[in-house]
């Protein structure tokens, strides 16, 4: 008999809340929408969310995602993915003459309008958050003149201001909170008067996520988070569960990349997701842990989430016309 199936106490404490936040679930469903109004091809501009399966489930059903706007040919329709764009990028399907469905997050836009407000009032703006990262150029891509990455605390030595009276912290909606306001706590050392934004730029979803995973911490040796490896929120929790005291923590998109060996030594097993992972790919990891003798299920509950967001507006009106329309005008000739 295995051994690890015949130990007994073996129990797994599931966070809550975990996976899809508004935001994801907004747009995921906006692309299923899109594909159901006007027909496939819909394409979207990089992945619409940062989950592999979700990508995988969206192409089957028609989408098709590219990394540059260029690649779309004229007159069809783009989306832009959750984690929004800079003002260029709609310059350029505007150029490219396509229909645009906007599925930034909300909590993102929010972000970019503060990032146009404070630099219309001319102050630097240190930006937290990860390079690369399609957020942070997206964010970055509101006002380049006046923004400034600065990717955790060690960056904080080598930013410079022009008026160290003038200057205002904003940060990518996915990072660890705690790591975040260690940058933040370091660059109010350097610049006193540094102001913060009106309201708190990590988003809920991440920081209810992060909460469940501390709570959970201190008792699971081993933490599996789902979620995929371009996933910043997912990566964070992580090095969440691992700073919460956790021997180990690991990221899998699915349960088959659980290596057996981690369970040894192992009564309690946290398990989480990240804020773009279906349900399904969570029930599939507790089935793989059920089958070898984890089927103890206790809920590690931080917040209860009821926020919602409504589609983008551009699903209320017929894009593919308007496409045709942008063509036309093109061509000189008259939509069919």
């Amino acid at each position: 008999m295995d051994r690890m199936t015949a130990s007994p106490g073996r129990r797994v404490l599931l966070a809550a809340p975990r996976g899809y936040c508004a935001g994801v679930d907004r747009a995921v469903i906006a692309v299923e929408k899109a594909l159901e109004q006007y027909g496939a091809p819909i394409y979207v501009r990089h992945e619409i969310v940062h989950n592999k399966y979700v990508v995988q489930t969206l192409e089957k059903k028609g989408a098709v995602f590219v990394e540059r706007t260029e690649e779309v040919p004229e007159g069809n329709i783009v989306m832009f993915s959750a984690h929004g764009v800079a003002p260029v990028v709609h310059e350029e399907a505007a150029r490219g003459r396509l229909a645009t469905i906007d599925a930034t997050c909300p909590l993102v836009t929010k972000v970019h309008k503060e990032a146009v407000r404070f630099a219309s009032e001319d102050y630097d703006i240190l930006l937290i958050g990860h390079e690369g990262h399609e957020e942070v150029i997206g964010t970055s891509g509101e006002a380049p003149e006046h923004i400034q990455l600065v990717d955790g605390p060690k960056d904080v030595a080598k930013v410079e201001v022009r008026d160290p009276s003038k200057v205002v912290w904003l940060s990518q909606t996915t990072l660890s909170v705690d790591e975040t306001m260690e940058t933040v706590d370091a660059l109010q050392e350097k610049f006193p008067q540094l102001i913060s934004p009106p309201s708190d730029d990590i988003c809920y979803a991440t920081q209810n996520r992060q909460l469940a995973v501390k709570q959970m911490g201190a008792e699971a040796e081993l933490v599996i988070v789902v979620g995929s490896r371009n996933s910043s929120n997912s990566k964070r929790l992580v090095e969440v569960a691992k700073l919460a005291g956790s021997r180990e923590a690991y990221l899998v998109d699915f349960a088959d990349e659980i290596d057996e060996t981690w369970l040894e030594g192992v009564s309690t097993v946290g398990v989480t997701s990240g804020a773009s992972v279906p349900e399904v790919l969570v029930e599939q990891v507790l089935d793989w842990l059920a089958q070898r003798g984890f089927e103890d299920v206790e809920i590690v509950k931080a917040a209860e989430e009821s926020i919602t967001f409504s589609l983008p507006k551009e699903l209320r009106r017929d894009l593919r016309e308007q496409a045709a329309a942008l063509i036309a005008e093109r061509t000189g000739t008259s939509p069919e």
